[in-house]
């Protein structure tokens, strides 16, 4: 997976909601970016993974670390984040495919 760095400025209201956790058993993932927000405007992605939270790492933290560490945040937030591997689609079966039958199956 590909990490990236971004840094939010200012204060929060960040514009982005957060998902998962160590509690949930599952990578904190960035869930919903609001249009036009700081999280927007520094082109977060929906979906990708947090890795770290001003420099602190968020494997093992559960959902309200994450949501305290964040909302510490004084000046800037600066998230390290993972680019969320979206599986690559099946393609879809040919109908002119053939299928092998068990030889109990096969119809005489």
């Amino acid at each position: 997976m590909s990490a990236y760095t971004v840094t939010l400025p200012g204060l929060g209201p960040w514009g982005f909601r957060l998902q998962g956790g160590k509690d949930f058993n599952m990578p904190l993932t960035i869930s919903k970016i609001t249009p036009g927000s700081k999280a927007a405007q520094c082109n977060l992605i929906q979906g990708d993974v947090i890795v770290a939270i001003d420099g602190v790492s968020t494997e093992g933290m559960t959902h309200l670390d994450a949501q305290n560490k964040i909302k510490m945040a004084n000046f800037n937030l600066a998230l390290t984040m993972s680019k969320f591997k979206r599986p690559t689609p099946m393609p879809p079966m040919r109908m002119d495919t053939i299928i092998p039958m068990i030889p109990h199956q096969q119809v005489s």
